[in-house]
């Protein structure tokens, strides 16, 4: 099984899930679209908005793809680029801070680590273009998944329950929170570059370890071949 995590862009909006691509929860003012007749195609909705903060801020999201299939992704954005992100009663938003919105994951990568390795691949990213911390609103709710984490593959009416993340997934991936409430807590992770050389280090592992065993395999086989 190939799992890979890449940064999302605007020609690989494929790589997003069903839901992932079509989902406005965040990116809609709710009462906007309660009352205009013109929103009828959240998809269309999600790619512009998508395509908007890519080209004034660049990329805002991280997938992840395992056999090349839609595995899971991780969207942030300035808050004021998310509408729905001043509605909570822990709002706002910290002003040296960018919102992670979404988190998900289709069934193939449950019960692997894929959600954590998404949350350590954004903040790579936003490490390196100098973001000081990752805010995220969490939910709290008796019903939510399992894993902390939404699958794409459920329900596919956009709800609290549905797009928002666990508070107890972000707090078991370093968020700490900095605005408590019983059910929409605000959580924080600080940002240095102790996360980005982490993040370094442990992607050269992962090369140096995968170049070790291409290594083992090219060495066995010529020990096959020289052993007729």
């Amino acid at each position: 099984m190939s799992t890979s995590v890449t940064s999302l862009t605007l020609d690989g909006l494929d790589k997003l899930s069903s839901h992932a691509r079509r989902c406005v929860f965040w990116e809609m003012d709710p009462v906007a679209v309660r009352s205009s007749r013109r929103f009828c195609d959240p998809e269309f909705e999600k790619e512009a908005w998508l395509s908007m903060v890519m080209l004034e801020w660049g990329s805002c999201g991280q997938v992840a793809l395992v056999d090349d299939k839609p595995a899971g992704s991780a969207l942030y954005a300035p808050p004021n680029m998310v509408p729905r992100s001043d509605l909570f009663p822990t709002s706002p938003v910290s002003a040296d801070a960018i919102l992670l919105t979404t988190m998900r994951l289709e069934p193939v990568a449950e019960g692997s680590e894929l959600g954590a390795t998404l949350i350590q691949a954004a903040v790579g990213d936003l490490v390196r273009r100098g973001v000081r911390a990752l805010e995220a609103f969490g939910i709290r709710d008796e019903t939510s998944s399992p894993t902390g984490v939404p699958s794409a593959t459920a329900a596919r009416e956009c709800s609290p329950q549905e797009c928002m993340i666990s508070a107890d997934f972000l707090s078991d991936v370093g968020f700490e929170v900095v605005a408590p409430h019983h059910r929409f807590p605000r959580l924080r992770l600080e940002l240095d570059r102790d996360h980005l050389w982490k993040a370094d280090v442990e992607a050269a592992l992962e090369r140096l370890l995968e170049t070790a065993a291409l290594s083992l395999v090219d060495i066995g086989e010529k020990t096959a071949v020289g052993a007729h």
